[in-house]
């Protein structure tokens, strides 16, 4: 049985920690539970706290281990591609990495960790706090090489499609020179970043729980764009550059100071944020944030076992949490959970849950006949390395019942070939008004309907159960990859929201055949929207909403009294020939009670126009007149 690596400072392992690991690899083999004439998989066990069995796809780093071995055991797994089907998590345990010498002059800087962090890569610390991990060096995001002419690529160098990877739970001093792809690239050398680390991504790239010791840049080092990222729960001592992104969410986080904006940069419970100023600079500004649950997370106690850390819900938030006693959260350790690898079955994963465990999800790509239900409040589902459930036989990848409190987190549903009404589906029917002091929680959980293969899902997430809080969640009916067009890849609905009192963090939905979004609930909140319209629409009379032209980006239904949103955006690029209108990118009934701030519409490129911001309200874009604001509406 294949073990996750452990990489420490001798290629041999004390004879202890032998016989230990011999002990658990004893267990994980012969510890087998018999119900019946079944043969259900193990569970973890007190036993093996100290050293669980992830899988081969998770790396764990502890600081004996050389900086060169680091460097290039990052190096190694930082070229999967956009579709690949690896899957890797890295684990550094508490204490400090690389050398501070050479700080003032990164070009030259010697025993630093310095790694690019790839496609289905996430990293994190393993201290019960990000500062236990101190990295002296970088682990960023660049950009990649484009097609030169393309206008919003200069010089080849885009983060549009920097997606699927993410860093959390660690302290960085940033110390950051050029890598080696820059000079594959023909750029100039010596570039270099002193005190500043760059993460050029897109969609579904968080930094959660990260105290970077420096600045931070947000776009690729010679000027293309990057579209859409989320920083939460994080400190940035210096300052953030926006630079070419061209949206982005923050909250609940400590920042020296914000430097810029494109389009849309929406703060909420953030210290050192800019005031608010929509749309000259588009800077939307909350004070708080009004209920907020970070991300379940993996540490290692002192005696060196593992446990997942699980926040409590925080209301009115400012700044940063990063408390671990009994007052911010419950620690759980990992022998209550069972953990899955790729080749566990649905069957397997719903006799664990059935049996009171919690799930974990180790890297890789997971093909489920039946749906993970989740059927007892408080279950936490946590992935790792993007793992990636995709069901193959036209069911749900997830249900959750009428039951409070689940944390579902650090996910990938893909849809598969043969169509699934809804994708994730927590509750059923109306019947579950939530609990709003122990909401629901899906932290960094991203959909896709085709791009890896062909997939066809009606809903990708639909909730009916009340208080739910979505944080960071992309939903992506593809636009490029495999099994892509408009007859191919069908996907009304993005997220539906059924239930009241939900709350959205950081939505982007994207490319669906109808409304992107809808929402039914009454009570409910957005903070930050992205969303492009789908690209592919054959013709007008394909896209129409009874007698209207086009459908809305984000629908609030009729029936709804209470609504509120902030900084939202709707962009439109029809690329395949006909002038497609869009009536407007946001529907709403027009009522007191149900509130906008700080809208925008952007025509991108390629035809047609959206005709207003939100009902009949705001400018047209189209080709040559490219954005509309609207600040509030109602107007007031």
């Amino acid at each position: 049985m294949t073990r996750h690596h452990e990489v420490s400072k001798s290629a041999g392992v004390a004879e202890p920690q032998q016989n230990a690991r011999r002990i658990g690899y004893l267990f994980a083999a012969t510890a087998v539970l018999m119900v019946g004439s079944t043969a259900v998989p193990a569970y973890a066990s007190a036993a093996s706290d100290t050293n669980p069995d992830f899988g081969p796809n998770v790396t764990v780093f502890d600081p004996s281990t050389p900086v060169d071995t680091i460097n290039s055991t990052l190096e190694s797994i930082s070229h999967e591609t956009e579709f690949s089907t690896s899957r890797h998590a890295v684990l550094f345990k508490p204490g400090t990495y690389g050398s501070d010498a050479g700080a003032a002059d990164p070009a030259t800087a010697t025993g630093i960790v310095n790694a690019e962090i790839g496609y289905y890569e996430s990293v994190s610390g393993l201290g019960a706090a990000p500062d236990d991990v101190t990295i002296n060096g970088a682990l960023h995001a660049e950009g990649v090489q484009t097609n030169a002419t393309e206008p919003w690529s200069p010089n080849g160098d885009a983060a549009l499609t920097n997606f699927w990877r993410s860093m959390s739970n660690l302290a960085i001093n940033p110390i950051q020179r050029p890598i080696a792809s820059d000079a594959a690239r023909q750029f100039p050398e010596g570039v270099a970043d002193p005190h500043q680390l760059r993460w050029a991504v897109s969609q579904a790239a968080p930094l959660r729980r990260v105290d970077v010791k420096g600045s931070l840049s947000l776009f690729p080092r010679f000027g293309g764009y990057s579209s859409g990222g989320y920083l939460a729960n994080s400190k940035v001592s210096g300052t953030i550059i926006p630079g070419s992104q061209q949206q982005w969410y923050t909250r609940d986080s400590n920042i020296g100071s914000w430097d810029g904006g494109v389009w849309n940069m929406v703060f909420s419970g953030v210290q050192g944020a800019p005031a608010q100023s929509f749309p000259t600079p588009p800077e939307t500004t909350l004070a708080s944030t009004p209920i907020s649950r970070d991300a379940p997370f993996l540490y290692v106690d002192a005696q060196g076992k593992y446990k997942v850390f699980v926040s409590n819900a925080r209301t009115n938030a400012a700044d940063v949490s990063w408390g671990t006693t009994a007052a911010d959260g419950a620690s759980i350790p990992i022998h209550d959970f069972f953990i899955a690898k790729p080749s566990n079955t649905a069957s397997d994963i719903n006799r664990a849950l059935a049996k009171g465990q919690n799930l974990l999800l180790t890297p890789g790509v997971y093909n489920l006949s039946d749906a993970i239900k989740v059927t007892r409040s408080n279950t936490v589902v946590l992935g790792m390395g993007f793992a990636t459930l995709t069901p193959t036989h036209g069911t749900s990848a997830i249900t959750v019942g009428n039951v409070n409190g689940v944390k579902i987190a650090g996910i990938i549903v893909d849809a598969g070939a043969k169509n699934s009404a809804t994708l994730v589906k927590l509750g059923s029917g109306h019947a579950n008004a939530g609990s709003a002091t122990n909401p629901t929680t899906l932290n960094d959980v991203f959909f896709r309907v085709g791009g890896p293969h062909a997939g066809k899902a009606t809903t990708s997430l639909e909730v009916n159960s009340g208080n739910v809080v979505l944080d960071d969640l992309w939903a992506w009916r593809a636009d490029h990859g495999t099994g892509v067009g408009w007859n191919a890849n069908t996907a009304s609905h993005g997220v539906v929201v059924n239930g009241n009192n939900v709350t959205a963090l950081g939505l982007f939905v994207e490319h669906y055949q109808k409304n992107q979004v809808i929402w039914n609930g009454d009570g409910g909140q957005t903070i930050f929207y992205q969303s492009e319209l789908p690209y592919d629409v054959p013709s007008q009379a394909a896209w129409m909403d009874g007698k209207q032209k086009g459908y809305a980006s984000y629908k609030v239904a009729n029936s709804v009294t209470t609504h509120s949103a902030y900084g939202m955006g709707v962009y439109s690029f029809f690329n395949v020939g006909p002038d497609i209108v869009d009536h407007a990118g946001i529907d709403a009934p027009f009522k007191p009670h149900v509130t906008f701030k700080d809208l925008v519409t952007i025509f991108l490129n390629g035809n047609g126009s959206i005709a207003h911001v939100i009902n009949d309200y705001g400018d047209a874009v189209l080709s040559g007149d490219g954005q509309s604001d609207v600040v509030s509406y109602p107007a007031l």
